[in-house]
Formats: C-alpha cells, sequence, structure tokens
C-alpha cells in the first residue's frame, strides 16, 4: 500500500478489480449513518467531525451534488480518487490515491449506503483490507430551505490497519486534520463561482 513510486493507472485498475472481492474490513459495529449525535465510538477508534456553511441557494446545493458526483471533494492535489467515474451508489468500490512525505499510498474503500434526499445528499463508505486504516467514513451536504445554506458535514471513525500508520499515527493524524480542511475549502471555492449562486 505504501510506494516510492507513483502506481500506474493500469495497475491501480486491476488492483481495483481484486478490491471489489473483499469485505469491509474493519471487525467492529460502525453505524456512521446514525449521524454525530447517534454515533457510539468503540474502543481503539477516534472520532472526527467537521461541519462548514459552503454555499447559499437551491443552485449551490445543486451544484454541489455535482461536485460530489465528480468526486471534487477529493481534488486537492496530494489526494484524488484514481477512478472518478465511479457511481455514488452501495457496494460500489472506491480508490483513494494519496501523495505525502515522498510516499504514496493506494486505499479501497466500499460505499456501504447513499444518501439522496430533498435535502440531503452523501454517503457512507467503510474501509477495506487493502486501506492504511481502518473504518468508516461520512460526506454529507444539507440544504436549509428556509435559511438557504448548504452544509458539508465530514464524520468519521478511524484507526491505523498497517504498521507504518501506527509508527508515524501523530503525522497520519494531522493528514486526516488536512484533508478536512482543504476538502471544506476546496468546496467552499467550487460554489463561489458565478454559476452556483442562486
Amino acid at each position: 500500500m505504501f510506494s516510492l513510486l507513483r502506481p500506474s493507472q493500469s495497475s491501480i485498475l486491476l488492483t481495483l478489480e481484486v478490491a471489489r472481492e473483499l469485505p469491509i474490513g474493519y471487525g467492529a459495529a460502525l453505524n456512521t449513518q446514525a449521524g454525530p449525535d447517534g454515533l457510539r465510538v468503540p474502543s481503539g477508534f477516534v472520532r472526527d467531525h467537521t461541519r462548514s456553511e459552503i454555499g447559499h441557494g437551491a443552485a449551490a446545493f445543486e451544484a454541489a451534488k455535482s461536485a460530489f458526483r465528480r468526486w471534487e471533494h477529493f481534488n486537492l492535489g496530494w489526494v484524488r480518487i484514481a477512478n472518478p467515474k465511479a457511481p455514488i451508489k452501495p457496494a460500489e468500490i472506491i480508490c483513494m490515491e494519496a501523495h505525502t512525505l515522498g510516499l504514496w499510498t493506494v486505499n479501497f474503500t466500499r460505499i456501504l449506503y447513499a444518501i439522496d434526499e430533498p435535502q440531503r445528499f452523501g454517503y457512507g463508505y467503510g474501509t477495506t483490507a487493502m486501506h492504511v486504516e481502518r473504518g468508516e467514513e461520512r460526506f454529507l451536504l444539507e440544504f436549509d430551505p428556509i435559511g438557504g445554506a448548504v452544509s458539508y458535514e465530514l464524520l468519521a471513525l478511524s484507526q491505523p490497519a498497517h504498521w507504518m500508520t501506527w509508527l508515524g499515527y501523530p503525522y497520519a493524524r494531522s493528514r486526516q486534520h488536512k484533508f478536512a480542511r482543504e476538502s471544506h475549502r476546496h468546496m467552499r471555492e467550487l460554489l463561489a463561482g458565478p454559476d452556483s449562486k442562486s
């Protein structure tokens, strides 16, 4: 999962087919679908929860949903989704590629549930055995039809799964926090364009 060389797209796609046969790989009853208020954190896991307003109005909500479907919330320069045409639907395998400290990692998750409601859109995924972490993460967009606010929420339960992640755990935690900050900021920037305003 760690490499000094960037994996080729062809090798990623081959590994993706292997990952399709893998179950989720964290051996605990996690339930991110319950949301932050209904979540119980099992022993050994850490909880991360961030929420911010990223736009305003129905058009911004639709633009945010489109950005999610293109996996733009992962498009941060040092991290990306390597199979960006994957639909947001249960059982779909998602491949996240990251580059940090000169190392490349390719991590595979399985979408557990999708949320597509008039005022809520998102999904939750769980890690497979081909991931440097164990756990679940929920990505959620919400639209307030009264005030017009569009909010983006990240909710995660995780623990290290690879010895290198354990060894560099403080740094790994800093990368998780960095991802959340930059993902929120990137979504706000995307919705700041004139086509996203109501």
